[in-house]
């Protein structure tokens, strides 16, 4: 199987399955001397374990990081960093209905279709599951980002219907405590309660919702991205596609900036303010999304990611099994009725490391 590493020169690639005995990552690039924050770290993982709140699945899993290499006297060495995260709690008897059936939407037929033997326990390797080895690796990434003030954000903008008002508070620390205060993870509180309200009713009814998350990244210096196939906002584009359920990306002012005017568009720049003229330039607005011709201007990073229902329904639904006969299927065990107030910690994780990735690779571009 192709296509299990991300990056060039912040590169990792990711292994384990959902019902194996562990996932894990190889991180290979990190430069050496970059101190290692292991509660940090773990700070991450837990905000996208399972089991954390009503209205994710109740899978119990602790999601405990264990680092083999790498890292020397809480320092990296500059050598590849390898981290595992045991898997604690699997039920695979919950799978043994769907063996030899096929979910609607999930990619049992397509991987069974392409290697001729799937894992069914969880969907295996096309479980999300695969992500906390993301996260591991995206806060190693934030760490880095740290000693440049890179910061990100991001929050449940969208549960179904029900969008939260563009955030008024410029300030990531508040915007963290306001979005950690809630089980959705969204940053303004009254739509939260709309949101929790929502996706409890779903999940009572043995459905799933879908919902978008948007993200903010501060202080990300001018020049990051190629203006080819690189581009900033491309790679972005991949890293947030590559996550399970998600189905659409936009950045800046996205679709709605294609029913726009150019001289509505356009952003102007500002004159620096006094004493301020060795500084970046400026603009009057952002719909840009603080990328410019695929490199980055030095405004803040603004982008979405949409996310379809999750596909497991505990009601039943009608489908084929592998020999094309007809098939029951429906879902047992544990599920999320709604993947957003998870997924907050896998966004920030793949941004932070395609950042970090283009961060290194600026850093070799120009004496």
């Amino acid at each position: 199987m192709a296509g299990n590493s991300f990056g060039q020169l912040f590169r990792i690639t990711t292994f384990g399955e959902s019902h194996g005995e562990a996932i894990g990552v190889i991180i290979d690039g990190c430069p050496s001397n970059l101190v290692v924050d292991m509660d940090f770290i773990q700070s991450e993982l837990d905000k996208r374990k399972p089991g954390q709140s009503k209205i994710t699945t109740q899978r119990k899993e602790s999601d405990t990081v264990q680092i083999l290499s790498g890292v020397f006297e809480g320092k990296t060495t500059g050598t590849p960093i390898a981290m595992i995260i045991p898997n604690e709690d699997q039920r695979s008897k919950d799978y043994s209905h769907i063996k030899d059936a096929y979910r609607p939407s999930h990619a049992d037929y397509t991987y069974d279709a392409k290697y001729g033997h799937r894992d069914h326990r969880g969907g295996g390797r096309s479980s999300a599951r695969e992500t906390a080895a993301r996260v591991a690796a995206g806060a190693i990434a934030k760490l880095l980002l740290q000693q440049s003030g890179i910061e990100i954000f991001a929050h449940v903008s969208a549960a179904g219907t029900i969008e939260a008002p563009l955030l008024s508070i410029n300030s990531i620390s508040e915007l963290l405590q306001i979005r950690e205060s809630n089980i959705v993870r969204c940053a303004d509180p009254a739509t939260a309660n709309q949101m929790i309200e929502l996706i409890d009713g779903i999940r009572k009814e043995g459905d799933t919702i879908g919902g978008k998350i948007s993200c903010l990244v501060k202080n990300c210096p001018v020049g990051l991205g190629e203006p080819v196939f690189d581009k900033l906002h491309a790679d972005l584009g991949k890293a947030m596609l590559s996550i399970n359920a998600v189905h659409g990306f936009d950045y800046g002012s996205g679709f709605a900036g294609s029913e726009m005017r150019g001289s509505e568009h356009n952003d102007l720049f500002v004159a620096p303010a006094e004493g301020q003229e060795n500084s970046n330039f400026r603009t009057l607005t952002n719909y840009s999304g603080g990328i410019q011709g695929g490199i980055s201007n030095g405004m803040d990073i603004t982008f979405r990611v949409a996310f379809k229902p999750v596909a497991t329904i505990m009601q039943n639904q009608a489908s084929l099994d592998s020999a094309g006969n007809a098939a029951n299927v429906q879902g047992k065990g544990r599920h999320d009725p709604c993947v957003v107030p998870r997924a907050v910690a896998i966004v920030e994780a793949m941004a932070a490391l395609v950042l970090a990735d283009h961060l290194l690779r600026n850093r070799v571009i120009r004496l």
